[in-house]
């Protein structure tokens, strides 16, 4: 690595660390709101960077391009449907959120059902949280990096040694953002790499590309769809290993994804913590926009990396690695090293913030003392949050050592709370009369009947129909216990005015804007698209694309027209309650 490359990592990772000091260095972080929340401060623009940030990392950067060099585009799944259930978390969940002025999703699960629902709940994202998600960023960063800048050559080291030091140094890093520098601190310096992110992440494929068309971009991506026509089919092939049924798009992935981003505390506390509604609508769905497109830097380059390199590589998950270091200049290797840096302490400090602030709130005050003063919880999460951050770096290079590698890991770790988690707030939601016993009788089932499945009886059936198999049958107990056992009283959320809840007028139209580019970016790249013509796809192309715009355009008008026109009669209804109510006072 020369000293130019070194310079570079360093200067562009301590930009990062100064300008969120300084954009931070006034907030009151000794207050719950303040530390917790950001103040309840964030705009759109911040919350879609830190949303963005805290999903992207390393080990999706090398697994999901693992996953496209080895079964092609259809892996794009888990990446373009979020964006259609980040519609269902800025019109559906995020109001309700914010109605209830809810800092942790346990919190909801209280006051909807009762404290053990909120500790069952808070146990499982704590479980999961310490003993997957951080060691697993930890060790995918550890990898990527060590990797990336030859560490262990640099520092004279063994591998597993300067694999353990760069896992530290993640580890120590990210704490301190997220320690010190409370939600705030982690969502500004998340914005700042999601810029540093998209810019490095596109030189890939771009490169890639041109590798791939001796120098014309044009003739680079020409060769994707015409010599790889069936790694390149949105769809999937029966042909590729690997590929998810398509089937699974509608069942158990929507429903992983409807978890991921709108009841995991990891990333929805970002949104939590929006100024108003109308900021938290736009930074969800300006994040829903992006998701869709996030496959040119997640799975792309490892198609691009099947066409140069595929008989050289043996390892999947060595895919990225191997294009990164042929494609990429040596003077760029700082600044894409400072881009990984970023992308891992973002998820890292973001679940460590998220983690202490699920103690705090759900397990330290309830529980131990419940008349706690702000600055005093503020002190017990950040002690908390120490603790948790040693523990993850100690356990991080245990991983290693799982048989059957990191990924197979952590699915089957997931695997046991999302649903069921999912299913809890989702009800809770829905229904008015359903009692906590069928909350918990719920989680149990689940959690019980996928150990089954996944130790005992393994019958031959895609994870993630199994997983919507076991969400009808939650959904089921829980009505069922709705009727037998029902809530004496009925349960309606009070609006505590924390934030305006005023609905962002464009809020409709953009998520139908989103829903049709997932649609749009399904059909062109797969076998009714652009896919398996041949060199003749420019006329379909101009064609879908030109009705996509058109289709686009006149929904969006009519969709904003008469939402525009109902929030205009609401205002005018709100306005005379008001002007009625003073009249009388």
């Amino acid at each position: 690595m020369t000293a130019w490359a070194l310079g570079s990592f360093v200067f562009f990772t301590a930009l990062v660390a100064v300008i969120s000091w300084w954009m931070t260095r006034n907030d009151n972080l000794s207050t719950n709101t303040g530390y917790f929340l950001a103040g309840r401060s964030l705009t759109g623009v911040v919350i879609a960077g830190s949303l963005i940030l805290t999903n992207l990392s390393a080990e999706q950067l090398v697994g999901t391009n693992g996953l496209g060099f080895q079964s092609g585009l259809s892996s794009m799944s888990w990446e373009a449907t979020s964006g259609v259930t980040l519609v269902f978390m800025a019109l559906i969940f995020l109001p309700r959120y914010l109605k209830g002025g809810f800092t942790t999703v346990p919190d909801f699960l209280e006051e909807r059902f009762d404290e053990g629902t909120r500790n069952l709940v808070t146990a499982l994202f704590l479980m999961s949280l310490a003993l997957v998600t951080l060691p697993i960023v930890l060790y995918a960063g550890g990898i990527a990096l060590n990797s990336l800048f030859n560490v262990g050559e640099l520092l004279h080291m063994d591998s597993a040694s300067s694999l353990c030091f760069v896992i530290a140094l993640i580890g120590i890093v990210g704490g301190i953002y997220a320690i010190f520098g409370g939600l705030k601190a982690v969502a500004v310096s998340d914005t700042i790499n999601g810029i540093g992110l998209l810019i490095g992440g596109l030189l890939i494929p771009i490169l890639g590309l041109l590798a791939l068309g001796n120098g014309n971009l044009i003739a680079g991506f020409s060769s994707l769809i015409v010599n790889s026509p069936e790694r390149m089919d949105s769809l999937g092939s029966a042909k590729l290993p690997g590929t998810a049924p398509l089937g699974t798009l509608f069942t158990g992935m929507i429903l992983v994804n409807t978890f991921y981003w709108c009841t995991n505390q990891q990333i929805v506390q970002r949104t939590f913590a929006a100024k108003d509604l109308v900021e938290g609508q736009k930074g969800v769905l300006l994040a829903g926009f992006i998701k869709i497109f996030t496959p040119i830097i997640l799975v792309i380059p490892g198609v691009i990396a099947y066409q140069l390199y595929g008989s050289e590589i043996k390892n999947i998950d060595s895919a990225y690695s191997v294009l990164v270091n042929h494609v990429l200049p040596v003077p760029l290797i700082g600044f894409f090293g400072a881009v990984m840096f970023g992308a891992v302490l973002s998820s890292f400090n973001s679940a460590l913030n998220s983690a202490a602030t699920m103690f705090c709130i759900n397990v330290y005050k309830p529980i131990f003392n419940k008349n706690v003063s702000d600055k005093k919880l503020v002190f017990i999460g950040k002690v908390f949050g120490i603790i948790l951050a040693i523990f993850s770096i100690l356990v991080a290079p245990q991983i290693a050592k799982a048989p059957n590698g990191l990924y197979t890991f952590m699915k089957s770790v997931m695997g046991f709370f999302n649903i069921p988690t999912l299913v809890v707030v989702l009800m809770g939601f829905a229904t008015k009369k359903v009692p906590p016993i069928g909350a918990k009788i719920s989680i149990a089932f689940f959690i019980a009947a996928y150990a089954l499945y996944k130790f005992v009886f393994p019958i031959p059936i895609h994870f993630l129909y199994v997983y919507a198999i076991l969400f009808l049958c939650c959904i089921a107990i829980m009505l069922i216990a709705g009727k037998i056992a029902p809530m004496k009283k009925e349960y309606h959320q009070k609006d505590v005015g924390q934030v305006d809840l005023t609905s962002w007028k464009y809020a409709k139209p953009i998520s139908f804007m989103v829903l049709t580019t997932t649609l749009y970016v399904y059909f062109l790249f797969s076998r009714f698209g652009i896919v398996f013509h041949g060199e003749n796809y420019g006329g379909r192309f101009t064609v879908i694309t030109l009705i996509y715009l058109v289709l686009s355009a006149a929904g969006f008008v009519y969709i904003w027209k008469r939402h525009n026109k109902v929030f205009l009669e609401e205002r005018s209804q709100k306005n005379e309650e008001a002007e009625e109510e003073v009249r009388i006072q």
